[in-house]
């Protein structure tokens, strides 16, 4: 099977995105995957092999697909020479890395619906820093959404065999309260039968979140579950999806992760994020440095392929060279097999 091309944006240039891309691609490994193509800045990839220490990678700026090598031991830029090494401060936001770190984003998506690349890798990009830059979007997902046309998507996590999709994400508490409706429900039990598959599973069991404590306990705390999330459940089971929920959220996690599960709807964010980055994100009090970072966040519903490192800028460790590239190793391995798959 040929390799697949996957467009890899280097995120904010003042993050810790260079350093774990250079890191993630110093090994062989990810070469014998795919055909990474970083979109980004060739000045901020030489200085993050200094900073870690890669002084034997050579950075290869390209201006078209065509001319990428994809040559282990050669990093493959699709310059877009949008940074002044001169006025970035590494660990600082700013509006000018982040216009950079959405332009890389722009142009990635560019890439794949023109397909030019089979699939999308994404490092960590700056809300706040993006906004100063004129560009008013919650996150990824949604740029992705509105520059593929896509209505209806989702958020999925994924940590080894722990995967979690999400009926709302970037709102507050109460509006995603206010989101758990049937009908959205249903549609994110779709997405999440239907990714499973796309990842391999041929019959997905997909257990399906509470939203109130112990499931409401009959209506002693909120009547969600009666009212909006159990007919969810019956109209995917009427489908032929293996769909089981209500499950009390303090207990599906667990199970999920034993494997009764294949993957979890979650309603809203934090439910979903928590258990992941407490499974995936381990530190070493000892030692006084994250051993793990892993995870994977996949955007369902594109006509193009999304995945993405499960944690954001750091910019407390950028520049230090000791940011862990487990996450964005996680992220390419799950674009390929999307990829493959598709």
């Amino acid at each position: 099977m040929d390799k697949k091309i996957l467009a890899i944006t280097m995120g904010d240039p003042a993050s810790i995105g260079a350093e774990i891309t250079v890191k993630a691609l110093s090994d062989d490994t990810v070469y014998n995957m795919c055909k990474p193509l970083i979109v980004g800045d060739a000045c901020v990839m030489e200085n993050a092999k200094k900073i870690t220490g890669h002084e034997e990678i050579i950075i290869h700026p390209v201006s078209s697909v065509s001319e990428a090598l994809f040559t282990p031991g050669t990093i493959d830029v699709y310059d877009m020479k949008l940074v002044d090494m001169d006025k970035l401060e590494i660990g600082k936001v700013s509006a000018m890395a982040g216009e950079a770190a959405f332009q890389y984003v722009k142009k990635a998506i560019e890439l794949a619906m023109a397909h030019e690349v089979d699939g999308t890798v994404t490092n960590a990009l700056n809300k706040e820093a993006i906004n100063l830059a004129g560009h008013h979007y919650s996150g990824h997902t949604e740029i992705y959404a509105e520059f593929t046309g896509t209505k209806k998507y989702t958020m999925l996590l994924a940590d080894k065999g722990l995967r979690v999709v999400h009926v709302s994400t970037h709102v507050s508490l109460r509006e995603a309260c206010d989101r758990a409706k049937k009908d959205r429900i249903l549609e994110v039990i779709r997405i999440a039968d239907n990714a499973c598959k796309q990842l391999g599973i041929k019959e997905p069991k997909v257990g399906v979140a509470g939203l109130n404590p112990h499931c409401g306990e009959n209506g002693l705390f909120g009547n969600e579950e009666a009212l909006e999330i159990r007919p969810a459940v019956e109209a995917a089971i009427a489908e032929g999806i293996h769909a089981d929920g209500p499950i009390p959220p303090d207990t599906i996690f667990s199970k999920a992760k034993g494997g009764w599960y294949d993957i979890v709807v979650a309603m809203y964010h934090d439910q979903g994020h928590i258990p992941l980055k407490v499974c995936g994100f381990v530190y070493n009090q000892e030692a006084g440095k994250w051993d793990a970072v892993s995870g994977v966040n996949i955007t369902l519903g594109l006509p193009i392929i999304r995945t993405s490192v499960d944690h954001g800028t750091a910019f407390d460790q950028a520049g230090t060279g000791e940011a862990n590239q487990l996450s964005l190793i996680n992220a390419i391995e799950y674009a390929v097999k999307l990829a493959e798959n598709r």
